[in-house]
């Protein structure tokens, strides 16, 4: 089956392939309690669309976007927390919760207003339920079950990481399953075999930091500040190549989970053996972002290297923060396409946390009729695989 989508993401005769399987219903079976509106109800589950409110709450970044089936990214705004953050040298859950009731609704008012779009022309809500930080996820899973209460429309829970994974299929030509995904960010670093929309098996996973986490701690440890990892990507381009060489974790073995920690703590050793952070030269700090980007970057290629070759996937999704990283898309399409795989990622403003892929898993997932239950709930830690396969 195929949803034809139109707009910034795809262009009127843009197929999104396999997204929603065939056992979609019509909306009037599948929302028995909803108000619906007849004219956007065509009778059968090829032409039904939906029009969907996204909220992202998870950690520092305030994200709401409106996504409709048919017509594409109507609107959204992201509000980031970065520069509150940055004096504390990272995220301060209880500030960043703060932030978020007072920014959430402005913004929604502002997605809607962008959008042309009234809360009666809405067919439904996504909130992040989980992973995240609890107060954080709660204000956006507050706002969505109140609004969605008062405009009697159904909600649903989105997790994080799905909508981190299937923002690539937002692009113009998206991937189609079954493939492999990274996924790699501040919070996250795990390989997938993804056959379809929830049906997900873990290949591989970082057994300490998260890749994301090691180059904000890394950068710290310069002398960069937060967050680091763009720091340390826009100091590596002027490095020089060769100077430090940095070990590569858990490539020396079988298998496909990596580790991170490692990597700092030769980051700290090679700053202490050129006398500390206070005296690192300009140049000094390039050559050793360099060396870390390089030994991170080489680990995650190694891995999605094995990862292919062991499911006999010719696609690869790479998405989260760290994957709008220049070095890390440059190695992996070199080395993906001597392997003949294409890789797929979305566009940079999408790499990090944003409503828009909120709203779009959670458009895919209302259309299969999935909604939330009447209590709200959070999850801090909610494994991938615990999804219901659609």
């Amino acid at each position: 089956m195929q949803t034809w989508l139109k707009g910034p993401f795809g262009g009127a005769d843009s197929p999104l392939v396999a997204v929603l399987d065939r056992r979609r219903r019509p909306f009037g079976e599948t929302f028995r309690l909803r108000r619906y509106h007849g004219a956007r109800n065509h009778g059968s589950c090829e032409k039904a669309y939906m029009r969907v409110l996204g909220i992202e709450s998870s950690c520092d970044e305030t994200g709401v976007a409106i996504y409709d089936t048919r017509d594409g990214l109507l609107g959204q705004a992201l509000f980031s927390q970065v520069d509150m953050h940055a004096r504390y040298g990272g995220v301060v859950p209880e500030l960043a919760s703060r932030d978020h009731v007072q920014r959430v609704l402005p913004l929604i008012r502002q997605v809607l207003a962008e959008a042309n779009t009234s809360p009666e022309q809405l067919d439904g809500i996504a909130y992040t339920a989980g992973p995240g930080l609890a107060g954080a996820l709660l204000v956006g899973a507050g706002v969505a079950r109140a609004l969605a209460f008062g405009w009697g429309i159904p909600a649903v829970e989105v997790h994080h990481m799905e909508g981190h994974l299937l923002a690539p299929l937002l692009e113009a030509n998206p991937p189609a399953f079954p493939f492999v995904a990274l996924l790699v960010s501040g919070g996250h670093t795990l390989l997938l075999d993804a056959q379809d929309l929830g049906e997900y098996r873990i290949l591989g996973e970082s057994v300490d930091d998260a890749a994301g986490e090691a180059f904000d701690k890394a950068a710290k440890m310069m002398g960069l500040g937060y967050p680091g990892g763009p720091r340390i990507a826009a100091l590596a381009e002027k490095g020089t190549a060769g100077r430090f060489r940095f070990p590569r974790p858990m490539t020396d073995r079988p298998g496909l989970d990596m580790s991170f920690s490692g990597l700092k703590t030769f980051t700290l050793n090679t700053i202490n053996d050129l006398g500390g952070k206070d005296v690192l030269t300009e140049q000094d700090q390039a050559d050793i972002a360099l060396a870390f980007e390089d030994a991170a970057v080489d680990t995650l290629v190694i891995k999605c290297r094995r990862a292919v070759e062991q499911t006999g996937h010719k696609q690869l999704v790479m998405a989260g923060g760290v994957s709008a990283n220049r070095s890390l898309r440059a190695r992996l399409a070199e080395q993906m396409k001597k392997r003949g795989v294409d890789v797929f990622y979305p566009a940079p403003q999408y790499c990090t946390d944003n409503g828009a892929m909120i709203a779009f898993a959670g458009a895919l997932r209302l259309q299969a009729g999935e909604q939330a239950d009447l209590p709200i709930k959070v999850r801090a830690r909610w494994p991938l695989t615990e999804l219901a396969a659609l």
